[in-house]
């Protein structure tokens, strides 16, 4: 079971998801001399791409709230106003 997945008696476990700099800054150990591993330019690189996609879903995330609170408000608004005219009648 994953951390994410674990449940304390008291709720749920405080999650703070990784942000693209904290993927890009990832380091890992290297493996000693004839020793199985992966080749770390291609775990970096890799990492990269990850962190680059992880930027673009965060910024459309955030431009998918600010629209939706857009709409939102403008909701509210065209409620307020009919219920203003249904009062004035």
């Amino acid at each position: 079971m994953s951390v994410r997945n674990q449940r304390s008696s008291y709720g749920a476990l405080p999650y703070t998801p990784l942000l693209p700099w904290q993927v890009r800054e990832r380091r890992f150990k290297l493996v000693g001399l004839g020793r199985r591993g992966l080749e770390p330019d291609h775990v970096y690189a890799f990492l990269d791409r990850v962190a680059t996609d992880m930027a673009a879903v965060y910024a459309a995330l955030a431009a998918s709230r600010r629209e939706a609170a857009s709409a939102t408000e403008a909701l509210r608004r065209q409620q307020s106003d009919g219920a203003d005219r249904g009062s004035e009648a």
